[in-house]
């Protein structure tokens, strides 16, 4: 298996080295010549998956100022609606604008070499066993509470029943095993290797309930970490204490304080604190935020629960809408069930059945994505490099795939991509809106996928889920338990497991210096890292956390799929940088209609939910359309 992993690196740096510096013609002659993706089936290739290598070659180069002459280029397709970008929101305009006009003849461009954008797909076989997981975008946040009327009816139109969650789900199957959350800590921050079960914490929107967590008495839970006898009592004082760190202040005055002050400096200069209480913390936000306690606010900490603000008088913030439903609403292979679910149901002949529960195993001919004749096609490893109004519902899009040129053209388009992205494709653009598009800097974030033979390493452990206090993957846990159809999740600590690992590459925070620029950096520190450090990270931290309960890496690895996002979670205005803002926000700017073209994806409401890729695709049909 080691060497396997090896054989795929060394192919996957020598494509990105390849790509580097190429001229444009360069560059279409290397993607030309290379294979798209790594398999023909692309939700069972391995290695480095997500933003795959040769996936963003033609979008870094225009980024970095080349240009490819489109003037000369023969229109060879027409269209009512071009898609650039087949993620949930472009899937979603394409079956938005589809029920508005039946017979309309869509075609939707995608870079990557797999539909679903961040929903992607993870497949892995072990001894005839098929065990799906999720790539990327995770489950559906509280639909019960943040879903609209118009996402809500989209999933009941794809089949999808809220409530049968609730028996795909099973909520009880690892805390009847014994097993609880725990925190690792690691010797070279810590001083000592060692893994602390018990975690009482709980998680935004838990998909375990109160009382089956297993969770141990804070102090006796605190006790065992490897800080000074001062730390442990100030973490208890953390959770406990209802002294008000701010006396005197007003109300307005402390939340302004919260969003001003980051999570960390909370802790150690406004509560005073050991360094140390704040280490404990550092990566536990890096799941949810994608950044770590220095560069989160304290209010945003406030508001999902993390201790700390008892004494402020501001009630309990973590009561919101985040974690009013449990988080129980995931397909198998995670949100990447929606994106298929809406493929099926635009193409016809891609895949059997008709509801949710027979679309976890449903096979897909991808052949029939971009089938001629079809009224909807569907084109991956597409490119797009400038898309403009030529005249008033005269759209045209020129996009390279294969290592051509094409164009097609449409009355209207849907731009479902990256919105940093948009300025370079879209050359009417005014300054504002330019401006507006490129503010969204996206965070990187990776989930990495093994499989392993078996888990019951984590039952003799304790464990079903562990944080990292500080170090590569801040969250390894147990794959979520769910059944649906006839796929059946892993139920016996003897069977294989796929494991969920998550990095969130960081750059150290500099005085002064704008945090999307951070951002970048830290994006070009994770492109340049080769699959052999995630391998050996995956392989020392498992270690770490399940040696002692039997775990050998390499008799009980299988397999490690790296699903790589360098443009991960939209994000937007982090206010312990931003000052705030007057007038209309940079999302409501970027995503302005410019004629015939309209602005959708989860970046136009600066959210990293499906149900806001699933509404920005409503509006911008229903701009497009009236």
């Amino acid at each position: 298996m080691a060497a396997d992993i090896t054989r795929r690196d060394f192919l996957n740096g020598a494509a990105l080295a390849i790509a580097a510096g190429l001229s444009p013609i360069d560059l279409l002659q290397a993607q030309a010549s290379a294979p798209h993706g790594n398999a023909p089936y692309p939700p069972a290739g391995g290695g480095l998956r997500g933003s795959a290598p040769g996936s963003f070659d033609i979008a870094h180069a225009l980024r970095d100022g080349r240009r490819f002459a489109t003037d000369g280029i023969a229109v060879d397709e027409r269209y009512d609606l071009i898609v650039v970008g087949a993620g949930i929101s472009g899937l979603a305009a394409a079956w938005f604008y589809r029920r508005e006009k039946p017979n309309a003849r869509i075609l939707l461009l995608e870079a990557n070499d797999d539909f679903g954008g961040h929903a992607q797909r993870n497949e892995f076989l072990i001894d005839g066993r098929l065990l799906v997981s999720y790539g990327g975008s995770e489950s559906m946040q509280s639909p019960h509470s943040l879903y609209s009327r118009d996402a809500l009816g989209l999933t009941r139109a794809l089949g999808i029943d809220l409530d049968r969650f609730e028996t795909a789900f099973d909520r009880t199957l690892y805390p009847g095993l014994g097993l609880s959350r725990g925190v690792l800590f690691k010797r070279e921050h810590f001083g000592a290797d060692r893994l602390v079960t018990g975690d009482p914490m709980r998680m935004v929107a838990d998909d375990i309930p109160p009382d089956r967590m297993n969770a141990r008495p804070l102090a006796a839970f605190v006790a065992d970490f490897p800080v000074s006898e001062v730390a442990k009592r100030q973490l208890v004082a953390l959770y406990t204490s209802r002294r008000d760190p701010l006396p005197g202040h007003s109300r307005a005055q402390k939340e302004a304080l919260l969003e001003r002050t980051s999570y960390r400096d909370w802790i150690t200069k406004v509560l005073g604190y050991e360094a140390a209480v704040a280490d404990t913390f550092q990566c536990r936000t890096h799941d949810f935020f994608a950044a770590g306690i220095d560069a989160v606010p304290a209010g945003w900490a406030f508001e999902d629960g993390y201790p700390g603000f008892a004494g402020l008088g501001l009630g309990n913030a973590a009561d919101n809408a985040k974690m009013d439903d449990p988080y129980i609403h995931h397909f198998p292979d995670g949100n990447a069930s929606i994106a298929r679910l809406l493929v099926r149901s635009l193409i016809a002949g891609v895949a059997p059945g008709r509801g949710m529960d027979d679309i976890v195993l449903a096979p897909f001919d991808y052949s029939r994505l971009d089938a001629n004749g079809a009224l909807i096609r569907l084109r991956l490893a597409a490119t797009a490099i400038e898309v403009r109004e030529r005249t008033p519902g005269r759209v045209e899009a020129y996009y390279s795939r294969g290592g051509v040129l094409h164009a097609a053209r449409a009355r209207h388009a849907v731009m479902a991509c990256y919105h940093s992205m948009d300025p370079y494709l879209l050359p009417e653009l005014g300054a504002a809106q330019r401006a507006a598009l490129a503010l969204n800097v996206k965070m990187p974030l990776v989930y990495v996928k093994v499989l392993v033979r078996n888990w019951r390493p984590w039952v003799n452990r304790g464990v079903h889920e562990v944080t990292n206090a500080v170090g590569f993957h801040s969250r390894l846990k147990l794959d979520y338990p769910v059944s649906l159809g006839d796929y059946r999740c892993p139920r016996s600590p003897d069977e294989p497991m796929v494991l969920h690992l998550v990095h969130v590459p960081t750059v150290p925070l500099t005085p002064g210096v704008d945090p999307r620029t951070t951002l970048r950096a830290a994006r070009a520190q994770l492109l340049a890292m080769p699959f052999g450090t995630f391998e050996r990270e995956a392989r020392d931290e498992l270690t770490r956390i399940a040696g002692a309960g039997g775990f050998d890496a390499e008799r009980d690895i299988v397999a490690i799929t790296v699903n790589r996002w360098g443009h991960g979670y939209s994000g937007g205005d982090n206010p312990l940088y931003d000052p705030p803002r007057r007038g209309a926000e940079p999302y409501e700017i970027a995503r302005s209609r410019l004629g015939g073209i309209a602005f959708a994806n989860s970046d136009s409401a600066w959210a990293a939910y499906a149900h806001a890729a699933i509404d920005e695709a409503h509006r911008a049909v229903g701009e497009l359309l009236g």
